[in-house]
């Protein structure tokens, strides 16, 4: 009787652990307005009205583009611009940063008509002056170079490390284009710098991957991986030197994460029902960690990387369509513990975008799921059901012009690890993060110090006295340079 008793008691304590776990995350989609059912893609965040927050930047496909900001304890669009909003357009991929050195974020709209090669409706380059929206690439001095070629992803790039962002538009079945801002035109650079390849282009990232300059990766369909070293401006493509090629997979989701929490930034990719990697720098050289959990083929389109509980390590998002979805966390030498979200798993979601930003600034991050792609669907709204203890430390870094360093790397040194992150330039799949560097803190962990290594490879130190709040780092002629 005394062993029965005993057999029931761990039951239910189990039954207990499994049903907490599988509530990692809260659904609160109810905090949406107006959230009717429809095809959506990329997510971006940015402050779109330049009010000092941000907003989440949604992606309509023959529906309006949005921008959610979260006011009264709800998320509602602000913009109704039609500039802005563009119905017309098919809006697939969008990113956000200040190519014109203002200080202000521009805002790229990748539009995609067709699933390749030639399409009917150009990019638009969203600017904002005296509250009113414009499109740069309607001005007649800037249309000599429009992206007329079906695209996926955006990411921006700071090549010379001085603040003047350029803009990687992945396409498919077309010339990869890098728009610069260059003698009062915005012209695609691509060629000059090594950069015009055609493939399936899909997701790419741009970082501290390899060098002191901001290095780019890409994640190809029906072609090999680039992997562009950063030589003074000038890009060299040497993924096969360095194994990341992945020929015989097609990749979608990206993302930078320093997943032995070492101060290294290292490449998750997802591959459409393939092998997931995880590329681990060693030496000249990627190696694949994934486990054999983490590579099961799925239906995979966006991949984050963020501490959604504040407990110290970074969880992996893998967001399927039409499959569920799958969350990991990274424990200490890059072991994976899978978490159970069976009740938000989105089992029927048609995932196509997702991204994550503090939205509401209460120190726990917002993941923002799209949808859409063979299926009208809401978007949905989910945040780590924890405690609002004040345990997590926010690093915004904001370069020479004040606008976001995207790229800038931001490590967090304690007396129990050494944790790098990137201010997002672009990452997921179709998508952008917000620009801030996001820790939990872990049980003990003390002496605190932050390290930004900004886009041109110098660096800054600054000691932490307090956490629980978000700290604002400016890039300084004071700088150190990387031994």
């Amino acid at each position: 009787m005394k062993s029965k008793s005993i057999f029931v008691s761990v039951l239910l304590l189990l039954i207990s652990i499994k049903s907490a776990s599988a509530n990692f995350f809260n659904n609160i989609t109810d905090l949406i307005e107006n959230n009717y059912e429809s095809l959506r893609y990329g997510i971006s965040v940015a402050d779109v009205n330049n009010d000092g927050a941000y907003e989440f930047i949604v992606a309509g496909f023959g529906s309006e583009n949005l921008a959610l900001a979260y006011k009264n304890n709800k998320l509602i669009n602000i913009v109704n611009d039609t500039k802005f909003t563009d119905r017309k357009s098919f809006t697939i991929g969008v990113a956000a940063c200040d190519i014109d050195s203002d200080g202000y974020e521009e805002i790229y709209f990748l539009n995609t008509d067709t699933y390749s090669g030639e399409k009917k409706y150009s990019d638009r380059l969203i600017n904002l002056k005296n509250n009113k929206f414009f499109d740069l690439f309607e001005q007649k001095k800037n249309q000599v170079d429009l992206n007329f070629t079906a695209g996926r992803s955006v990411v921006c790039v700071d090549r010379k490390g001085n603040g003047k962002y350029g803009i990687y538009v992945a396409n498919y079945g077309g010339p990869t284009r890098f728009y610069e801002k260059f003698k009062g035109k915005i012209k695609d650079r691509a060629a000059e710098f090594g950069l015009d390849k055609i493939t399936g282009g899909r997701a790419v990232v741009a970082g501290h991957i390899l060098t002191n300059n901001i290095d780019i990766f890409a994640a190809n369909e029906r072609g090999v991986n680039f992997l562009y070293k950063n030589v003074n401006g000038t890009f060299y493509d040497v993924a096969s030197g360095y194994n990341v090629l992945d020929p015989y997979e097609n990749g979608r989701g990206t993302a930078l994460s320093d997943i032995l929490y070492r101060g290294q930034l290292d490449i998750v990719s997802g591959n459409w029902d393939g092998e997931h990697r995880i590329f681990i720098k060693k030496e000249n050289s990627f190696k694949d960690i994934a486990d054999s959990n983490f590579k099961k083929p799925s239906k995979i389109r966006t991949v984050i990387t963020a501490d959604f509980d504040n407990d110290g390590y970074d969880e992996i998002f893998l967001n399927n369509i039409g499959e569920p979805n799958k969350l990991f966390k990274i424990k200490e030498n890059g072991k994976l513990q899978e978490i159970d979200i069976t009740l938000n798993s989105e089992a029927n979601g048609l995932g196509t975008g997702a991204a994550v930003a503090d939205i509401d600034k209460d120190g726990i991050l917002e993941l923002l799921i799209s949808h859409g792609e063979t299926g009208n669907q809401i978007l949905t709204l989910y945040k780590a059901n924890v405690k609002k203890n004040k345990n997590f430390l926010r690093i915004k870094a904001l370069n020479k012009n004040g606008a976001p360093a995207r790229g800038a790397t931001v490590t967090l040194i304690s007396n129990l690890r050494k944790h790098s992150k990137t201010i997002d330039s672009g990452s997921g799949y179709l998508c952008q993060m917000e620009p801030v560097a996001h820790y939990g803190i872990r049980n003990g962990e003390r002496d605190f110090e932050v390290q930004v290594k900004w886009t041109n490879g110098k660096i800054n130190n600054y000691k932490i006295t307090e956490i629980g709040k978000t700290y604002i780092f400016k890039q300084s002629k004071m700088t150190i340079s990387p031994s």
